[in-house]
């Protein structure tokens, strides 16, 4: 399909509650009225970014994808973000990619934050995710991973949009808004990224700005500070005709990292 459709979700998250936020989150969901064919929630949308894993993970098909199979079902839609994990005694910071028919892909953070002690926590994930939607090729990462082009770099135009789920705070919002778009202009894709907004159990203020960024770096979509909940349409097309224009990734260098 030429035209994707995105519906990105700038959540409150209510701070190491799973129930209380799969309820919110479903409550506002439910306004949704226009077809969408993505739906995207911020990092650990069910509890936010705590380091709690301990008390909070869930194993694989817990009470959180089923909610995430739920919605993606009612949508018609595929649903995205990521949650707290355990899984052969380790815990990873976990994305889920959940279709309608209730069959999944997953993605574990690549870059864990060291600042916040993250790196204590969890484990890091070592492949990459590429995965087709509606003839879209996506490549959905988590957060810190944002601030590492070589991780994120466009190699044999392996993805179409690049999508960004976090827990973004505010003090460090310019660098956010800085390096969305220019992963978008260096990688000639369409980039999501999708934050929180609100303070956590740790009184860290997150702004939001979510935002789409294209190819050539213009903003199709962004939202600082209030909680968000918004549909929009990305063009194939104009990826396809930006990138005959300036056939940059053709001259980029090629390297693998393993």
């Amino acid at each position: 399909m030429s035209v994707l459709k995105i519906t990105t979700f700038q959540a409150y998250l209510f701070w190491e509650n799973i129930d209380k936020n799969l309820q919110n989150l479903g409550l506002k969901l439910s306004s949704i009225r226009e077809k969408t064919d993505l739906i995207i929630l911020p990092e650990m949308f069910s509890t936010g970014f705590t380091m709690n894993a301990p008390t909070l993970a869930e194993e694989m098909g817990g009470k959180t994808m089923e909610w995430m199979r739920a919605q993606a079902n009612k949508f018609e839609a595929v649903v995205t973000g990521s949650l707290i994990i355990k899984e052969n005694n380790q815990y990873y910071n976990r994305l889920i990619w959940m279709r309608p028919d209730g069959t999944y892909e997953k993605y574990d953070k690549r870059h864990l934050f060291g600042l916040g002690k993250e790196d204590s926590v969890y484990s890091p994930g070592k492949d990459k995710l590429i995965v087709e939607l509606n003839g879209w090729k996506i490549c959905p990462v988590i957060c810190y991973d944002l601030r590492f082009p070589v991780w994120l770099r466009n190699n044999n135009i392996d993805y179409d949009l690049l999508l960004i789920v976090a827990n973004w705070p505010e003090k460090r919002s310019l660098h956010w808004r800085t390096l969305i778009p220019a992963r978008a202009v260096e990688n000639q894709a369409y980039v999501v990224g999708v934050n929180r907004v609100g303070h956590d159990g740790n009184e860290i203020y997150h702004s939001g700005d979510s935002m789409c960024i294209d190819p050539n770096g213009k903003t199709v979509y962004y939202k600082p500070n209030d909680e968000d909940l918004y549909t929009f349409s990305i063009s194939r097309e104009e990826l396809i005709k930006n990138r005959r224009a300036f056939p940059f990734l053709r001259d980029a260098d090629k390297f693998d990292l393993f």
